[in-house]
């Protein structure tokens, strides 16, 4: 059982209609093409040694989204805003490891259906409960991370956290995470050990310094398979997202990154996506929970004009 959301939506007339009208409204996943779901879990990252507090991301997320207008030039979005539905927050335990197979349970039936879930984190565990929900769907997936860090490390006393998902995914006994590419790489950010483990698996490491509008482009034309896309705040400049659990200054412009967030979401090979690492403890004016906030409209964006 989810927990619903705690964010009503805004009182604004009626010629100026924001996405909370839609959002807090709907409920169900019956019928809908998206869903929204939280997962406010923080436990991960002070296993990894990060700052606590992303636990709380889900609600700023939607605090901030909820606000935000439909894209007034094209009528599909608010079409898809028809079709999205916000079924509210996995209850947390602080069992990591349950919780992410609660996450799992919950996506499993969405993804088996068609629906599209967009995550709402919470720490960068959240992408393994994510993965987990391909598993219980018995579906294939490569998965795509937007990110500064790799978060391949290994387990720490055999728990996981914040910064294992994708050596979890990789490894799981399924076989269902087909491969692994990380984009917005930074050099001062990974270890040659976790270079060498996406190598030997197959994947791929797109630096940060080699990104731009025409190379997100052809990421996005490149996905031939069904993917799982993760978008890891802290990929971002810290001047632009400066409250998340590891800031990272000289990280991808915000104008970038929300390209690629539309990309993502314009492509039809991506089922699914989270936004992760948003730490409202330390966002400053609340530039990183807008940026957040941005990211979800982006991909909507990107949803509604889906071909």
């Amino acid at each position: 059982m989810l927990t619903p959301p705690d964010v009503p939506a805004p009182d604004t007339a009626e010629d100026d209609p924001r996405l909370g009208r839609w959002l807090a409204q709907r409920r169900s996943a019956e019928g809908a093409r998206v869903a929204l779901v939280g997962f406010p879990s923080d436990e991960g990252v002070r296993r990894n040694g990060g700052r606590p507090g992303a636990a709380v991301g889900p609600t700023a997320i939607r605090q901030a989204l909820y606000r935000l207008t439909p894209d007034a030039e094209h009528g599909l979005f608010a079409d898809l805003l028809d079709d999205t539905a916000d079924l509210g927050d996995v209850p947390i335990t602080g069992d990591v490891e349950a919780d992410q197979r609660a996450l799992g349970d919950v996506l499993a039936p969405l993804l088996a259906g068609g629906v599209v879930p967009i995550l709402l984190g919470g720490g960068h565990e959240t992408s393994f409960g994510h993965f987990l929900g391909y598993v219980g769907a018995e579906q294939d997936v490569e998965i795509l991370n937007w990110d500064a860090h790799a978060d391949v490390r290994p387990l720490k006393d055999g728990q996981a956290h914040s910064g294992s998902p994708f050596r979890q995914a990789v490894e799981h006994a399924s076989g269902r995470c087909l491969r692994y590419a990380v984009a917005g790489l930074q050099p001062h950010a990974v270890a040659r050990a976790h270079l060498d483990f996406i190598d030997e698996w197959g994947g791929e490491v797109i630096w940060q310094r080699n990104l731009n509008e025409v190379r997100v482009r052809s990421i996005g034309i490149g996905l031939v398979k069904p993917t799982l896309a993760t978008f890891d705040l802290d990929a971002v400049d810290a001047a632009h997202a400066p409250g998340v659990s590891a800031p990272n200054a000289g990280g991808l412009p915000a104008s970038l990154w929300l390209y690629a967030a539309y990309v993502m979401g314009r492509s039809p090979r991506v089922t699914s996506f989270d936004v992760v690492e948003l730490n409202p403890s330390f966002d400053a004016d609340g530039r990183t929970a807008k940026l957040a906030a941005l990211t979800v409209w982006h991909i909507l964006k990107g949803l509604g004009e889906r071909e």
